[in-house]
């Protein structure tokens, strides 16, 4: 047996067995202990590769008949009018434990063939619920000017495809730079499960730096070749960018990345790199280099981890691989970038975090750790506590959150829906809670018995969304941020009070309206929903197309408003 290939079937066993009811929800059909692993190999990978929680990553399956080869989809968020799809597919081997099955053709085709038909406004497709829930969600997103970068993550537990056919036929589909096919195995599941090691090297500085003592912390500051960088890259990989906070975006269609390799492939250009990019912001438990030698210093590092810059360090890895060997890798000894070394303790954790937020919060990146230290979010957590709940407001590894556990990218959906009655940002600006909306969310007057009412209607009409009743309208699957909004104002109507005067004192009252009327306030708030879209529309039916981008616009706000 592989090693990692026996890893990777530990983690599924023990997935297939911990998640297998949740999963069985989730698809509404009973499933054996074969099909059990085979879907937890899928929400394994959709944890590992879109770092999502156990119940994120179930919300992602789509398994079932006519799911068109796509075992799970997920939709990230619009950013400067692009939003990202991730689609998965996973071939799980469970006999052949050897790691060395080829993924089948088959496979590769179907994925090319979803592709070709999900993401075209035009062609009619007969899906299964779920997937189709995604995918109006996705062609209306399209039709509204929105530009999808597609990523098929082509997953199984042994080798990438064989066949010279299953690549020609990707390369057939002439699909261009916006979607990528990209082979996800044992071995790479394995060794970012394996990132948290820390890292030692010698980083080689070129020139002079500067070297100082501030604040109990070490500075080092000078310029590497971008080849060092390529090398840092290549040795240790992700493992380099365990506290990066903001995932790889990749080279095409994001702006960035692609003015870096531009800059890197012209060889009349690449002496100026230096002077374009930012540069790399290292932070480190310790290092030490020869404080005699004056210039082209190799610094020793132990704990080396890259806080900003890690676009930087993967594009310039990903260009410098491709042109490795040829006539065109002439001259990159004289491309540089700046970089900073940080000497911090290891138990800095707040400091780091706050290196981290100022360095990258200029642009729209995932600030949900690097808010938890905020002076509100410790106060939410010791107010939430004493209502008997516990607040996440750092990330505590991949468990779900159990009944009397709240994270803090829950609250700020549940509170921006219902009291903020902002239900549209809450479902569709993810990526702007923890910055530009954050104070809308967060303010000084928020408490912890509206936090945690807010999540427990949320919570109601998330699994209504999640696991619609029998002959429910199709809405139900796209509003749920709607009549989580409309279920507090029903509670707030029965407790005889405002937003404002929710607090402890009468947080049990209405903490046991929501256990008795929870279900009632739903199937209010989805009548209220139905009469809206009648009167927005004159009666006329309306497809999941117009519904999926009617519950994103906020179209029925001035009409619930009314």
């Amino acid at each position: 047996m592989n090693i990692n290939v026996g890893i990777i079937d530990q983690q599924v066993t023990g997935l297939a067995t911990r998640l297998k009811e949740k999963i069985e929800l989730a698809l509404e059909a009973t499933i054996d202990e074969t099909k059990a692993k085979s879907i937890a190999f899928v929400v394994l990978c959709a944890k590992v590769m879109l770092e999502l929680s156990d119940d994120e990553a179930i919300d992602t399956l789509c398994e079932g008949g006519n799911d068109f080869g796509v075992d799970a989809i997920y939709i990230g968020d619009i950013v400067d009018y692009e939003f990202s799809v991730t689609i998965l597919q996973g071939k799980y081997n469970h006999a052949n434990l050897d790691g060395v099955r080829g993924l089948p053709q088959s496979g590769v085709e179907k994925a090319v063939l979803a592709v070709a038909s999900l993401f075209n406004p035009s062609v009619t497709i007969n899906v299964n619920p779920r997937l189709r829930t995604h995918l109006e969600e996705i062609r209306s997103l399209i039709l509204d000017g929105n530009i999808p970068r597609v990523q098929v993550l082509l997953c199984n537990n042994g080798a990438i495809w064989k066949h010279p056919e299953a690549q020609e036929f990707i390369d057939r589909a002439n699909f261009g730079e916006r979607v990528n096919f990209e082979h996800v195995n044992h071995d790479k599941l394995v060794k970012i499960l394996q990132s948290t090691a820390p890292v030692k090297d010698t980083l080689q500085f070129s020139g002079k730096a500067i070297v100082e003592d501030l604040n109990y912390s070490r500075v080092f500051v000078g310029k590497v070749a971008v080849q060092e960088l390529a090398r840092l890259m290549e040795s240790h990989g992700d493992r380099l960018l365990e506290r990066n906070i903001r995932r790889y975006l990749g080279l095409h269609g994001n702006r960035v990345n692609e003015g870096i390799q531009a800059t890197l492939m012209d060889a009349d250009d690449r002496s100026n790199f230096y002077f374009y990019n930012n540069g790399v912001t290292f932070i480190c438990t310790r290092f030490d280099y020869n404080a005699l030698q004056s210039e082209n210093n190799s610094v020793r590092v132990e704990g080396l981890q890259i806080i900003n810059g890690g676009q930087t360090s993967k594009t310039v890895h990903q260009t410098l691989s491709s042109l490795a060997g040829t006539i065109e890798s002439t001259g990159l000894e004289a491309a540089f970038v700046l970089v900073r070394l940080y000497q911090v303790p290891p138990e800095s954790t707040a400091f780091v975090q706050m290196i981290t937020y100022a360095t990258n919060s200029q642009n729209p990146v995932d600030l949900k750790d690097l808010r938890s230290n905020d002076a509100l979010q410790r106060s939410l957590e010791m107010s939430i506590k004493n209502l008997g709940y516990e607040y996440r407001r750092q990330r505590s590894g991949d468990a779900s959150a159990t009944a009397k556990e709240i994270s803090v990218g829950t609250a700020a959906e549940a509170v921006l829906s219902v009291w903020r009655r902002h239900p549209q940002q809450a479902k569709f600006r993810t990526t702007e809670h923890f910055g530009k909306l954050y104070g809308d969310i967060f303010t000084k007057e928020l408490n912890a018995a509206q936090v945690v009412i807010a999540v427990l209607l949320f919570r109601i009409a998330e699994n209504k969304r999640k696991r619609p009743p029998t002959g429910s309208p199709e809405l139900v699957r796209y509003g749920s941020c709607f009549s989580a909004m409309l279920m507090g104002q029903f509670l707030l109507a029965d407790l005889g009070v405002d937003v404002g005067k929710l607090t402890h004192q009468n947080f049990e009252a209405a903490k046991a309206l929501v256990e008795k009327n929870g279900e009632e306030y739903f199937d209010k708030s989805v009548e209220q929903l139905e009469a809206a879209l009648k009167q927005l529309y004159a009666e006329a039916p309306v497809s999941l197309l117009r519904l999926s981008a009617t519950f994103r616009r906020g179209d029925l706000l001035s009409i619930l408003d009314a």
